[in-house]
């Protein structure tokens, strides 16, 4: 599916339309957001075809201001009268919701001048995979799995793919649109019996599928790790070094970007909110935003009030430096917004962050395992029991005990907890991050943490 100059005017017509009618319907002020997009995925399960589905079509949301309230709609239905509808419910909504300070779209000052996203490489314009085609990779990346030793079943072999467009407009006069594809296959294994079994899983998502690593890697990948998982036990009682894998890393960071959020700052619910200039971090690490990184899967060239991307760094030299905010949460702190504004059709916008990165002192991983010596090396978890307020942290985790700086057996059915103020203070990086990913984390090793196991 390939997008045209054609495709995104008619996108900015229907905006433009809505814009229009909500104005006559009595809103003071408008934005809306039009998608219009085609996806379809192929499963198969123990190779059988377990689920082909496509769909496609256009769908656009309207938020709508009264005074300083305002309310959300959306519609898939897009002809005339049915906009008008919309447009009218939506406004007798606004005119009942509770009136908020912080409501308003941006000033024109404000608006980004990057109205597309020209030279970011977020699309892939080349035609659409066949299902048959997508069926060929899912087998291809089972069969490789299959043929490892240990393997007895597989839990599922999909492959994905998606292109959308997606425009904005908004009654203080931004209009802007850009293209995006995703593609993706994945595989998970199952080594083991009964009782025994034991899963584990690989895959990969990239915006052009010419990025794609060999359904062969991804299956061969998936059963090399399910059949480590073999004979898996609980590991010991007590307190321990902790090394979060590279492929669970990233959820460390995503507590602290929850905690950093202006949502949560301006409510007060965060272990972080009175940490603005301290260290949260070792000195010598860096968590750096980059909106407009080439073919990263959270790129993007404005944010979802229409305001100019940038880089950005929420941590420097180890100390909080910045929060995470939309023109709202920037009101309600007195300070300006961070562009990070991300919406849905049927929501207004709330503050998100895309592309990441951590950047420090980094150790070869193998060094770094040795160094820890006698504790955990955690490559799943599961759960969550994370206190908001006060960053006490518990979760389910599975992956191999590590002896003497040697991988011994591996683990499942415990639980690690300890404080993320007190976790992330102490963390140190391996040289593992993926620069592909839109979260580049590497492996991160935790100095201490409390185990329950055997």
């Amino acid at each position: 599916m390939t997008d045209s100059p054609s495709n995104t005017a008619a996108l900015r017509d229907l905006a433009e339309q809505i814009l229009d009618i909500a104005k006559s319907a009595g809103a003071d002020a408008a934005d809306a957001m039009v998608v219009q997009g085609v996806s379809q995925t192929v499963s198969l399960r123990n190779g059988a075809l377990e689920q082909a589905e496509r769909s496609e079509g256009t769908e656009m949301g309207l938020r709508v201001m009264v005074g300083q309230r305002q309310a959300c709609v959306s519609a898939a239905d897009l002809r005339r009268d049915t906009l008008r509808d919309m447009a009218a419910r939506a406004v007798t909504m606004a005119r009942l919701a509770p009136e908020d300070s912080t409501v308003g779209l941006a000033d024109p000052a404000q608006l980004s001048s990057m109205r597309d996203a020209s030279g970011l490489e977020l699309s892939d314009d080349g035609a659409a995979p066949l299902p048959a085609e997508m069926e060929d990779e899912a087998r291809r990346a089972e069969a490789a799995a299959r043929a490892i030793a240990k393997v007895t079943q597989i839990q599922s072999s999909n492959a994905g793919y998606s292109h959308r467009t997606i425009f904005l407009a908004g009654s203080n006069g931004f209009a802007g649109g850009y293209v995006r594809s995703d593609y993706g296959l994945s595989c998970v294994a199952i080594s083991g019996e009964g009782t025994g079994m034991e899963r584990d899983y690989y895959g990969d998502g990239r915006i052009f599928r010419s990025d794609l690593i060999s359904p062969e890697e991804i299956g061969r990948e998936a059963g090399m790790r399910a059949a480590a998982r073999a004979g898996a036990r609980k590991p010991k009682t007590g307190k321990y070094p902790v090394f979060f894998d590279e492929r669970v890393s990233s959820t460390l960071i995503g507590h602290i970007l929850a905690a950093i959020n202006g949502t949560a700052i301006a409510r007060g619910s965060s272990w972080l909110r009175d940490a603005l200039g301290e260290a949260v971090l070792p000195v010598g690490f860096d968590l750096l935003e980059d909106p407009l990184r080439k073919r990263a899967g959270g790129s993007r060239p404005f944010d979802a009030e229409g305001l100019a991307t940038q880089k950005r760094a929420f941590i420097q030299d180890g100390k909080l430096a910045s929060w995470v905010l939309d023109l709202a949460t920037a009101r309600k702190l007195g300070l300006e917004s961070t562009a990070n504004a991300a919406r849905g059709l049927t929501s207004p916008p709330s503050p998100s962050v895309g592309n990441l990165a951590l950047v420090g002192p980094e150790v070869e991983r193998e060094t770094l395992l040795r160094e820890m010596g006698t504790g955990l090396l955690v490559t799943s978890l599961i759960g969550s029991s994370i206190n908001p307020t006060t960053g006490d942290y518990s979760r389910g985790a599975s992956g191999f005990w590590v002896e003497n700086g040697e991988i011994t057996y591996a683990v499942n059915e415990c639980t690690i907890a300890g404080n993320l103020r007190d976790m992330l203070g102490t963390i140190r990086a391996a040289n593992d991050a993926r620069p592909h990913l839109s979260r580049v984390i590497p492996s991160l090793l935790v100095e201490e943490m409390t185990l329950a196991g055997a």
